[in-house]
């Protein structure tokens, strides 16, 4: 059988409500050959307590400052020693206990692994599935008209894993996405739900900075120009979905 390490990475700061669903989300797994990085950004709120509750299921366990999400990323990304890594952060969860077992079991040796994430909200009830559905073939140009697959949805090869990027504050994951799939050869498809993910993160919060991130991302790997139409595409086709959802709803 396949049977990867995976490091599965998570951050968080000050998150006591959610801390515990996305620790036992990973550490109820049936996959065994798991090595688990808490990585807390000197959190105040009793997260760290939430935590320690479980540090004997943790490999890793780090609580210190950091300089914002993508720099406790990285120290998450330093310290790992799998094969494959994943980010589930603070609120989030894999999708079953039998998640990663079957993600692996869906084929030997690929490079990138993806799937479908369901959305949660603060109440933990369903939003259903994301408004943009994975593609069937995950390619490099896969993400021209928006994120395609979720962060908490894609398990990366660690050797092809890079820093994520520190000039962005809100969309570096995109671009640290892009980087790995411009380097995979063997990219699968699980067909099947591997993360519920939690609405109304700081790329919400401050959503036009996060665009305006993820627009310079784009220039870099598609090109200003095709971007540029790329965009007015994406801008025709939310207008359409949510005039089509208005009318549904009316």
């Amino acid at each position: 059988m396949f049977n990867p390490r995976l490091s599965i990475i998570t951050v968080v700061f000050n998150n006591v409500q959610h801390i515990e669903r996305t620790i036992c989300s990973v550490i109820s797994q049936s996959y065994s050959n798991i090595e688990y990085l808490v990585i807390d950004g000197a959190s105040s709120d009793g997260t760290v307590q939430q935590i320690l509750k479980y540090k004997d299921k943790i490999q890793v366990l780090v609580s210190e400052p950091d300089r914002g999400i993508y720099d406790a990323m990285n120290k998450g990304l330093a310290l790992a020693t799998g094969d494959y890594v994943l980010f589930m952060n603070s609120g989030d969860e894999l999708y079953d206990k039998d998640t990663v077992t079957e993600v692996f079991a869906s084929a030997p040796d690929a490079d990138i692994y993806y799937g479908e994430t369901e959305m949660i909200n603060e109440q933990l009830q369903s939003l259903g599935l994301r408004r943009h559905r994975v593609p069937e073939q995950l390619r490099h140009s896969s993400f021209r008209y928006g994120m395609s697959v979720s962060h908490q949805a894609i398990y990366i090869r660690r050797a092809l894993c890079s820093s994520y990027n520190p000039i962005y504050q809100l969309s570096a994951d995109i671009d640290w996405i892009l980087n790995a799939l411009s380097k995979a050869r063997k990219v699968v498809n699980v067909h099947r739900l591997v993360a519920k993910y939690l609405v109304g993160g700081m790329s919400k919060k401050r959503h036009r900075q996060s665009l305006k991130e993820r627009y310079q991302i784009f220039n870099h790997y598609y090109g200003r120009i095709p971007n540029f139409f790329n965009h007015i595409l994406i801008a025709v086709r939310l207008a359409t979905y949510f005039l089509k959802h208005r009318r549904t709803n009316d």
